[in-house]
């Protein structure tokens, strides 16, 4: 079913209008009151949230002829506003009072609205515009900070989002040749009867742009440098929300545009993600500082997040696999993050005693690492349990194992992080929590767990 109907984007036109009211109200407001316009972005937020989820109970169609209303989109739409919502409040104690309070939160929802773009989306050319709209505002806010950290941090950030963006224009170019049109409909039409080899080059082309902006292999080098470089709550955001577009765009391509039959797809996306769940495990080992820590952690969550990409059209578990995982992880990551900002200290001894000194905070901790790991009975776990069995369903086996074994290795180098908040730290005067940042990771912990609990609810809904 198609149609062209404004109110169909009703959540996307709720972020839309909140970033321009409050870019508008930001700019009449005093230092001190600022804060209006956080207020403004969160009730915007929550009004996308609620319409968003009013939505998802009608009938899939196409809107506009480039928008894509069905479970993908509802799901990406959910989990979008709500991370977005939790970073607002992790954003209330850093940047209260800051002279450029606003514009953090008008980047904040433009990046946003960016992110459900793309995950809508169902032409390249709306594609190729939600690759911009998600990325430009993440540039600016990696720097936000202006310190030569977070200077850096916004450089590669930039150069590396550029360069494989040009590449990702010159797939979008090709494919146009060869399918004949750019909406996904066309091209699933076209591309069966071109050149397979010209195909498959415009759609490697095509994945470099996604896959940077879900921080996988071989685009994955700018992730641990801007978590560590921009301001805590950013590395937050950029290494959560625009994960969920992603891979959203990725599932969707997958399904959508690529011919029946491409047997090369699945085998291409395979390699990548055990590629990309093995490297981030591997460089973690080593890490000190857990901003980088969790940055191929992060990583390390794209290649199990790819599994499912990988089964698109396989097997049905795919799609249930891919959006349960993307807010599991999206809950669990935000969570260990607002861990670290009301610690605010990035190096691991930082973190001894904590157990002793904010017993629910290292407990926070502790459910949010052992989520990413994939323990029941969190969000993660049910998740990893659903790409497992897509991959053993798709006859991946080998993928399933792979994935198995770096959830076990991964254990180890989370262990290094959670072991030393049990023991006894000599001397005082550590600083008090952020009391936003640590409700914040006691609602999150406590959603991991629920959602993981529950599961059965949203999987039968689904």
């Amino acid at each position: 079913m198609t149609r062209e109907n404004p109110a169909d984007l009703l959540p996307e036109l709720c972020v839309l209008g909140t970033a321009v009211a409050g870019l508008l109200t930001g700019s009449f407001l005093p230092r001190t009151r600022q804060w209006i316009v956080a207020v403004l972005c969160g009730t915007g937020l929550v009004a996308g949230l609620v319409t968003a989820g009013l939505a998802a109970r009608r009938a899939d169609l196409t809107t506009f002829d480039a928008f894509m209303l069905d479970p993908l989109t509802h799901v990406t739409r959910i989990v979008v506003t709500a991370a977005t919502l939790l970073v607002i409040g992790l954003a209330a104690g850093p940047l209260r009072g800051h002279r450029r309070e606003s514009e953090f939160h008008t980047l904040l929802m433009l990046a946003a609205l960016g992110t459900i773009v793309l995950g809508a989306a169902s032409d390249l050319l709306v594609l190729v515009a939600a690759y911009l709209l998600a990325g430009i505002p993440g540039y600016v806010l990696a720097g936000f900070g202006k310190d030569a950290p977070g200077t850096e941090a916004a450089l590669k950030y930039y150069l590396m989002g550029a360069f494989l963006g040009i590449l990702m224009l010159a797939g979008v170019t090709l494919l146009f040749g060869l399918g004949r049109g750019t909406s996904y409909e066309t091209l699933a039409a076209g591309l069966g009867t071109a050149p397979g080899g010209a195909v498959a080059v415009g759609v490697v082309l095509l994945l470099a742009g996604l896959m940077f902006k879900a921080g996988a292999v071989p685009a994955h080098f700018w992730v641990p440098d801007v978590t560590e470089g921009a301001p805590r709550v950013v590395a937050a955001f950029v290494t959560t929300v625009p994960k969920i577009g992603a891979f959203a765009a990725l599932y969707r391509f997958a399904v959508q545009a690529l011919p029946p039959g491409r047997d090369d797809w699945p085998l291409l996306v395979a390699v990548i993600a055990a590629a990309t769940m093995t490297l981030g495990n591997l460089a973690a080992f080593a890490q000190r500082n857990v901003r980088r820590l969790l940055a191929y952690s992060t990583i390390s969550q794209a290649g199990y997040l790819l599994v499912p990409i990988a089964m698109a059209g396989r097997t049905d578990l795919a799609e249930p696999a891919l959006l349960f995982y993307l807010a599991g992880y999206a809950v669990t990551n935000l969570g260990a993050f607002a861990v670290v900002i009301a610690v605010g200290r990035d190096d691991l001894l930082a973190y001894t005693g904590l157990a002793r000194r904010s017993p629910l905070l290292a407990v926070s901790l502790v459910v949010c690492l052992l989520g990413l790991v994939g323990t029941p009975p969190t969000a993660v776990f049910v998740g990893k349990l659903l790409i497992f069995g897509a991959a053993l369903d798709g006859h991946y086996t080998w993928l399933a194992v792979a994935a198995a074994v770096n959830s076990v290795a991964s254990v180890f180098y989370y262990l290094r992080w959670i072991v030393p908040m049990m023991r006894r730290r000599d001397g005082g005067g550590e600083r008090r929590p952020a009391p936003s940042a640590r409700w914040i990771a006691y609602a999150a912990a406590g959603g991991s767990l629920v959602l993981g609990i529950g599961a059965g609810i949203p999987l039968a809904i689904g």
